[in-house]
């Protein structure tokens, strides 16, 4: 179990100083394997403490917070203090914006109290978003190693990992891969690379619309966005798709490999294809249209997957 070495009269007046927290420490025990439950939700946007705890109650196990640009994990913070069961994770923390010295410290200080319930995913994101991008497997690595300084559990960190060689990264010093935009065939071969022992939890869009055109309507706009950044494609060229199927915001038959959609019985078929193929937990990202409120979506497939029985 990792320990809290708590150090003498840290308090709340020492954090609203400044003072950094006390440092989470390994001592005799690895601290246990996180339960991220088989089924969790990622979201984009912003999410309240109320939905978060509607979907504590609904039997989701994990809320993933994609663009995460707040060092100080703040929202993570709030989203803890709001549940009881529910692990929050980070989708990612990008190494380029977030210093890793100040995301360790604030690691420390959401451990302090919800150690059991917090993975840390970091990752070092696409070029086209950063400037800085550069040998992004180095700068993970030395990443990695400002986390281990700082006091961040292996047991407790995940990374984005799509290609071979930074799930081998994943493998070797996380707990957990996090592969975004993959199709259950990626999940096969990242369990193969991964081994036994580590987490892997991929994200899956899904739209619940039974009819065809009106789902491609929906999730059009988030497929094509995708398709403009070189680390996405370089993948699915891996997975077999081609030029032909990146065209005009994405052929049919990549749209039907990557976003699950139709009823909730075809969602959840699309979301186990996942399990099946060795994936231990699914990030369910739920693509609707603008101005509707995603929670109903939330509350028929958690019935559908037979969460929360």
């Amino acid at each position: 179990m990792s320990v809290i070495e708590k150090g003498a009269g840290y308090s709340d007046s020492d954090r609203n100083a400044g003072s950094d927290p006390p440092v989470v420490r390994v001592m005799d025990e690895i601290p246990r394997k996180i339960d991220l439950g088989a089924i969790g939700v990622w979201r984009h946007d912003r999410t309240e403490p109320e939905l978060a705890v509607a979907l504590e109650g609904l039997g989701y196990g994990t809320l993933w917070l994609g663009n995460v640009k707040d060092p100080e994990l703040a929202e993570v913070e709030r989203l803890l203090d709001a549940t009881e069961r529910l692990v929050v994770a980070t989708g990612i923390v990008n190494i380029w914006s977030n210093p890793a010295d100040r995301i360790a410290r604030s690691y420390r200080r959401v451990a302090e109290r919800h150690a059991d319930r917090f993975l840390l995913g970091v990752g070092a994101g696409h070029p086209e978003a950063t400037k800085e991008f550069t040998r992004p497997y180095e700068a993970l690595n030395g990443y990695l190693d400002v986390l281990d300084a700082g006091g961040v559990p292996v047991a407790r960190r995940a990374l984005a990992a799509l290609g071979p060689r930074v799930l081998r990264l994943a493998r070797d010093r996380t707990a957990a891969a996090h592969p975004y935009l993959v199709t259950p065939e990626h999940t096969r071969r990242a369990r193969d690379i991964l081994g036994a022992g580590p987490l892997l939890a991929p994200e899956q869009k899904v739209v619940l619309e039974p009819d065809p055109a009106k789902a491609r309507a929906i999730g059009d706009a988030t497929l094509g966005f995708y398709l403009g950044l070189a680390n996405y494609v370089g993948n699915l060229r891996r997975l077999g798709f081609d030029d032909t199927d990146f065209a005009d915001g994405g052929s049919d038959r990549l749209f039907d490999a990557l976003i699950a959609h139709g009823d909730a019985a075809r969602v959840a078929e699309g979301v186990r294809a996942h399990l099946d193929a060795g994936a231990d937990h699914v990030a369910l990202q739920v693509l609707h249209a603008d101005g509707t409120d995603p929670l109903p979506v939330y509350r028929a497939l958690a019935a559908e997957l037979g969460l929360g029985h």
